[in-house]
């Protein structure tokens, strides 16, 4: 009598632990799905201002397509083109924030040439006192392509 019970008791824990299991791999594809459609969504508002910091992780991803890379840059330059003036000879702080993302987008696997030469041009027009640190910011971003893609 006591075998029987504890092999029902046995055969209940690996059930609900089945269960448990399925309910975890649920979620966390719920999860992945649900912020991959949050960071689409944000690209694809235009209407309202996004956040810098969304618009460099769409190009910290390694798994962003050419199209997102187009559209987060479309949208850096309109709302984020313009770098902080000078310091005397000395560069704004916040341009650390350009630098990286030339390196970024000349580094990323599915950059293309278009999306590279258009953020060095429009950045360059709009900021024409940082001509030189950005073409040698390109310079360096393409030199060291081969190596981090």
């Amino acid at each position: 009598m006591d075998i029987i019970l504890l092999l029902k008791f046995l055969a209940g824990l690996s059930g609900v632990l089945g269960i448990l299991i399925l309910l975890h791999f649920y979620l966390s594809h719920a999860k992945k799905s649900q912020k991959k459609k949050s960071t689409e969504k944000l690209l694809q508002i235009h209407e309202v201002k996004p956040e810098l910091n969304t618009l460099l992780e769409v190009i910290k991803d390694k798994k962003s397509t050419a199209e997102e890379l187009k559209e987060a840059v479309d949208l850096i330059l309109k709302y984020y083109g313009e770098i902080p003036k000078k310091l005397g000879i000395c560069i704004h702080p916040k341009f650390e924030i350009y630098s990286e993302l030339m390196l970024q987008i000349c580094h990323h696997p599915n950059t293309t040439k278009e999306v590279i030469l258009k953020l060095d041009k429009e950045l360059a027009r709009l900021n024409p006192e940082y001509k030189i640190e950005l073409e040698d910011l390109l310079t360096k971003g393409l030199d060291t392509r081969g190596i981090f893609a």
